[in-house]
This record gives structure tokens, C-alpha cells and sequence, in this order.
């Protein structure tokens, strides 16, 4: 049986060498080792020495017989101009979180995120003018990147783990850059905080109980999303006439979920689209970071910034013998096969196929009783944007099977009972 494995985000600071300290007690009585990750920021001229600090504490605490194992990444880069620093370090942070977490072969990471933290996340939140989704702050338990990331102290105040520290009369890291002003968490801590508590004592447990509020209130409006897009989004577009339908705190509620799907929503953004797609013409568009936003047809649509990729070839020869994800790099994107049940094409005329580019006079039919048409007419009829027909087609032997954007040409759907897949074409992303 392979030894179970959880994970522990350790910065060495007081917080998480409680926790760490916590989560190694109880694993050495229950055979689970955990993995000590500790990120390097690279932003402090004491980060080798904290790195250092760290790794000997959890070599003396293995010499003690407990099961410790420790991990560091070094995040490269720096923040952009104008990027905010703490931003660029959380995201690093995170990503280096999860790459030591699957590399140590678990699946949960522990944070010693506490109440305190919870409640200042709150404050901070609702005096930057945010809504439901930031003020719902941090989540006990989230679901990010396919790893569970659990802050099992989120309901305890920075006093309970204060006075654990000094029970064990455990050694930790001070960062002296906690007391920097620039940052925003350091001058509500320093300068708010504890006036806030002598006006009302009561305020750390009341704004984070006000989060948890917020949370179910998210939770809410999630769910009225998801129904709303099962009814105004086709093939990932959002559909305006559906949208226009509903009233304006749906739309902004349905908007920000399918602009979230696509990670890209900010206040600006949203407020622009509210405000100027109901009236734009087919082929505006919205710029962002990450690609931009159309208006085609009525249908509002994300389209990733290109990547730069060499110049696919005229063709190339692919067999496909399983369901799964088929990388194509030299085509810029994958092919996603699926199995199904009806309306795929039968797995075993595709061990032997060719990818081509479109050369015209291609021919296509969308139903089993329709007329073939040309492409660019199959391409219209679908409602496709020029951005959504790229990719090759496939094809066995001179029979043309699949278009990205259109799926299996129904001349060539499986017959009832045979196994079958279907094909989906995925373009590159740039993160």
C-alpha cells in the first residue's frame, strides 16, 4: 500500500509552523507523510536565510522521528510595471503550491489561514468596493487545479495560535516585511485594527461570520448562473436575445459567471459589456489580457490571444485508438476524443487518418436527411465567427470525417451499437 501523503504550505512564519507542527503530530500516529512546501519569493534579501531556516527546522523535527518531508520552489520573474507585488505573489505562490503538491503525491494542502485573517480579508474586501464574490473572502475548503486545498483554522483567532507557539515553544521566522506600510493587510493591521477592536470587541467574529454569509449568498447566486447560461449560452457563446430577456441583476450575474469561465472578469469589463453590448453591432469586440471578447451575430464570445506556432503542415498523417486528449503542437492546438453513444464515428475507421488544412470545395453535411453545402455556407449556417473555424480537418482516406466547429460530418456517423467517438477541436490558450 503506498504511504499517504498530505501537504502543508510552510512559510516558516508563526502561523504555519503551528500548523505544520499540528499536522505532524497527528500524522505520525496515523502513518501519512507530509510534505513541507515552502515558496521562495525571491522579493526579500532574507529569503535564502528563511529558505535555510525552514529546511533545518523540518530536518530536526525527521531526526526526531516525525514524518516530515520538506519541498521548496524558487518562483523566476518578477512583477510587471504596474503589476501589484502582492498579487504577482500570491499567484506564484500558488502555482509553486500545487506543483510540490502533485510532485509529493498528494492531494491536499493544508493553509493556517486563521479567523483573524479571515475577518481582515472581509474588511479589506468591502472597503475596495467589491461584491458578493470577494467579500465571501477565503473558503474552509476549495477545489482549485484538481488538488483540495483545506484551511482547517479558519474558525480559530490568531489568539489560539499564538498560544499554541508558545505551549511547544516553537522557533519561527519573523518577516520584518509585515510591518512594510505599502501593503494594504500590513496598515489595517497595524494602524486599524486594533482600534477597531477597542470600539468593538466583537468585530474579528462578526466579519468573519459576515463572510460566511457572503458565502452562501455566492453559493446562491452560482446556482441562479447555471441555469441562467443553460439557457442563454450555445457552443460556449453567450446568446443576447435569451440574455436581454432577463432582468438586469440576472444579466450582470449571468455575465460575470461567463466571463469568470473564461478568467477574465474584472469590475470595468463587466460594466462595459452591461452597458455597451446590448446595442453593439456584429464584430465589436473588448480587448483584454488574455485575448478579447466578440460580438458576432448577436452572440457574445471569448477568443484566446494566437500563439505564436510555426506554420502547421499541409497535412499529417494520426491514428486514433483511444478516448483522451491528443496534443497537436505542430497544428497549434489538440484533438479532444470522446466516446459516445450515437451521432460519433466509429473508432476503428480512425487508426489510419490524415489531418489537412482547408483547400476549398470541401463539402459537408450537418444532419443525416440534409444536403451537403460548402463549408463557408456550413460555417454561416452555424453561426461560427471566422476565429472559431481554425484547426485542421480530418479525414479517412479522401473522405473528410471531421471540421472543427461542425463535429462528424453525418454521412459518417457510426452505425447503432458500434463503438463510436466524437471529435473536438482545442485551440491554444495562452495562460
Amino acid at each position: 500500500m503506498a504511504t499517504r501523503c498530505v501537504a502543508v504550505a510552510y512559510s516558516g512564519g508563526r502561523d504555519s509552523t503551528a500548523l505544520l507542527h499540528c499536522t505532524l503530530q497527528a500524522a505520525a500516529h496515523d502513518g501519512v507523510t507530509v510534505a513541507a512546501l515552502h515558496v521562495h519569493h525571491g522579493l526579500h534579501p532574507e529569503a535564502d536565510h528563511w529558505l535555510q531556516q525552514a529546511q533545518q527546522q523540518c530536518e530536526r523535527w525527521a531526526r526526531q522521528g516525525l514524518p516530515v518531508r520538506f519541498m521548496h520552489r524558487r518562483l523566476a520573474g518578477k512583477p510587471v510595471r504596474g503589476e501589484s507585488v502582492e498579487a504577482w505573489a500570491r499567484k506564484g505562490r500558488y502555482r509553486a503550491l500545487a506543483e510540490m503538491t502533485r510532485e509529493a503525491g498528494a492531494s491536499l494542502v493544508l493553509l493556517a489561514h486563521h479567523r483573524t485573517d479571515q475577518a481582515e480579508t472581509f474588511l479589506l474586501q468591502a472597503l475596495r468596493g467589491a461584491g458578493m464574490a470577494g467579500l465571501s473572502a477565503m473558503p474552509q475548503v476549495a477545489q482549485r487545479d484538481g488538488l483540495s486545498w483545506a484551511r482547517p483554522w479558519l474558525d480559530e483567532p490568531r489568539a489560539h495560535i499564538e498560544a499554541y507557539v508558545r505551549r511547544h515553544r516553537l522557533a519561527y521566522i519573523d518577516d520584518s516585511s509585515n510591518a512594510d506600510a505599502r501593503f494594504a493587510r500590513n496598515r489595517l493591521r497595524s494602524g486599524v485594527w486594533p482600534e477597531l477592536l477597542r470600539a468593538f470587541p466583537e468585530a474579528e467574529a462578526s466579519l468573519a461570520a459576515a463572510a460566511i454569509k457572503a458565502q452562501r449568498a455566492q453559493e446562491l447566486l452560482d446556482e441562479i448562473a447555471t441555469l441562467d447560461l443553460a439557457h442563454a449560452q450555445r457552443q460556449g457563446a453567450l446568446q443576447r436575445t435569451p440574455w436581454l430577456h432577463l432582468s438586469e441583476p440576472r444579466r450582470a450575474n449571468v455575465l460575470r459567471a461567463w466571463l469568470r469561465g473564461h478568467g477574465e472578469i474584472t469590475a470595468s469589463l463587466l460594466e462595459r459589456l452591461l452597458r455597451e453590448w446590448p446595442d453593439a453591432k456584429s464584430g465589436a469586440r473588448w480587448p483584454l489580457e488574455r485575448g478579447e471578447v466578440r460580438n458576432y451575430r448577436g452572440s457574445l464570445r471569448f477568443a484566446p490571444n494566437a500563439v505564436e506556432t510555426a506554420a502547421p503542415p499541409r497535412a499529417s498523417a494520426i491514428a486514433i485508438k483511444r478516448a483522451g486528449r491528443i496534443a497537436l503542437p505542430e497544428w497549434g492546438g489538440a484533438l479532444i476524443v470522446e466516446r459516445v453513444a450515437s451521432g460519433g464515428v466509429a473508432l476503428a475507421r480512425l487508426a489510419r487518418c490524415e489531418l489537412r488544412e482547408r483547400s476549398g470545395g470541401e463539402q459537408f453535411q450537418r444532419a443525416p436527411r440534409s444536403t451537403p453545402r460548402s463549408l463557408k455556407k456550413q460555417y454561416q449556417a452555424a453561426g461560427l465567427a471566422e476565429w472559431d473555424r481554425q484547426g485542421p480537418l480530418l479525414y479517412a482516406g479522401d473522405t473528410l470525417v471531421f471540421v472543427p466547429g461542425l463535429g462528424i460530418d453525418a454521412r459518417q456517423w457510426a452505425a447503432a451499437g458500434e463503438a463510436q467517438v466524437a471529435l473536438t477541436w482545442e485551440p491554444p490558450r495562452r495562460s
